[in-house]
């Protein structure tokens, strides 16, 4: 898929948003939901989703964006303090070219750690109660507003 088109209303993170899909939470607030990335590069990797419907960072509106990166810059802080990694990345893909592969705006918040190598995008699927309790500890760490 390019960067352009419709959004899917059929798309994994929009029946996340509305119920109809299951995640793990680590937070929620008027704007913005941030679930554990299931197929996650290393551990505490997570995903920051607007709650608006927008397929990329393009065609996203202001008032989605900020929001959104306030709240990736709490959880960066949140996995920074509950997981110690020695650092983090912050991604966001824009088109199947770029890598994205759901077609509904998030930003990926993945904790590094020296000497240990990244998982691939999309790759195993990781434990759900290892899950559950990396969303806990970084849960319990997220700054206040």
């Amino acid at each position: 898929m390019s960067l352009d088109g419709r959004y899917d209303d059929d798309n994994i993170f929009a029946k996340i948003l509305r119920g109809e899909a299951g995640s793990v939470k680590v937070a929620e607030d008027e704007h913005t939901l941030t679930i554990m990335d299931v197929f996650p590069q290393s551990p505490g990797h997570v995903l920051v989703l607007p709650k608006a419907a927008s397929r990329t960072l393009l065609d996203a509106a202001p008032e989605t964006l900020a929001p959104l990166f306030a709240q990736v810059r709490r959880v960066a802080a949140a996995i920074r303090m509950a997981l110690k990694p020695d650092g983090v990345i912050v991604s966001q893909f824009n088109g199947a070219p770029a890598g994205q592969t759901v077609f509904h705006l998030h930003v990926h918040v993945i904790p590094v750690w020296g000497g240990r190598p990244l998982g691939h995008h999309g790759g195993d699927m990781a434990d759900l109660d290892d899950l559950r309790t990396v969303a806990k500890a970084i849960a319990a760490e997220l700054p206040p507003r």
